[in-house]
């Protein structure tokens, strides 16, 4: 029996069939709300059941907090409804012109630019070209129907190859598939565009929060920014263990060199050896940022990486720095073993 979902504040209403969730029924019937993994890891598509009752479905205690649940708060992705209703959730309009694809491509160059980094460029077939907005991701569809999920490093308007930065997770079938077997001109197939991490009209300064890999969305989205204009101050925190580890260190740098006015960079390590010599930032990236910024009420916050550094980053910059929640948007990076613990 299909139910029916409200959606607060804008009023539109969406059948969702028996089994579905309510994410997955209201992207079907048009209507966009916020998601990341689409599997109750990383908190994006967090909002609050205003009436009737839900099945909350499997998830990630980092996503949603027992505090979180009691309050309210449900994350949409992974959650069905038991009966009709009523949902708290923002609705993204900048994603509704684009089409989602199953698409083939062809792996161009791989570069590997760090000890457990390589840099895969895709290239589509010629009849076809890929609308997407920066800081969206693809899901590739491996032969056995499991999917992984890259974001793209590269801006829209620079779309001649598609861009994944692939961080090597030991005993990962895809990544140890990229990094022993992958060949140039092997053959993939993918979904896409996904996500909504992108950035969102504001006037607000931009502070962007990046983790290893994370930084290959907010590369994006920074990129995509100084193409259209956008002025807003900008400020990249980019963490990682060690130096070596910021495996484009130079982009940031160049970008901070180029518009002083505008951009700032601050590269965070967290566990730099004595042969480092590091004399930068040290510690947690978002503490990095909590240093710097005594309140964040006046800024949107972009975060891109390992759960936990999104998950702190979450709690401690709205509860300890009064960012405003619906100001924090994020794409937490979580792997199968990932899941697999949740």
């Amino acid at each position: 029996m299909a139910r029916k979902v409200t959606v607060q504040p804008s009023g539109n209403v969406f059948d969702v069939p028996e089994g579905d969730t309510i994410l997955a029924a209201g992207l079907n019937a048009g209507f966009h709300l916020p998601y990341g993994c689409r599997n109750g890891a990383c908190g994006s598509c967090k909002g609050k059941l205003v009436a009737g009752e839900i099945d909350y479905g499997k998830y990630q205690h980092t996503a949603l907090s027992e505090d979180e649940r009691a309050a309210g708060y449900a994350l949409f992705c992974v959650a069905k409804p038991l009966t009709d209703v009523t949902i708290e959730s923002r609705e993204i309009g900048a994603v509704k012109d684009l089409v989602v694809k199953k698409l083939p491509c062809r792996v161009n160059k791989l570069e590997r630019v760090a000890d457990d980094v390589i840099i895969v460029q895709l290239k589509l077939p010629a009849n076809e070209r890929l609308q997407f907005l920066a800081g969206q991701y693809i899901e590739f569809i491996l032969k056995d129907g499991a999917r992984r999920s890259f974001s793209m490093a590269n801006p829209p308007h620079d779309d001649e190859f598609l861009q994944i930065h692939v961080r090597h997770v030991p005993g990962g079938s895809f990544t140890e598939h990229v990094f022993k077997t992958m060949k140039e001109r092997d053959i993939l197939r993918f979904e896409g565009p996904l996500g909504s991490f992108f950035l969102h009209e504001s006037e607000k300064p931009i502070v962007l929060v990046a983790s290893g890999t994370g930084f290959a969305p907010v590369k994006a989205i920074i990129e995509s920014a100084f193409q259209h204009g956008i002025e807003r101050p900008m400020t990249l925190y980019w963490g990682a263990r060690r130096p070596k580890d910021l495996y484009l260190d130079e982009l940031p740098r160049r970008w901070a060199a180029e518009r002083p006015s505008q951009f700032k960079y601050v590269p965070v390590i967290s566990d730099a050896l004595p042969e480092d010599q590091w004399t930068g930032r040290a510690g947690f990236v978002h503490r990095a940022v909590m240093d710097d910024f005594a309140d964040l009420s006046g800024v949107q916050v972009y975060a891109c990486g390992v759960p936990i550094m999104v998950e702190s980053a979450r709690r401690d910059f709205t509860h300890e720095r009064k960012l405003p929640i619906d100001e924090f948007f994020a794409d937490s990076f979580t792997t199968q073993a990932d899941l697999a613990a949740g």
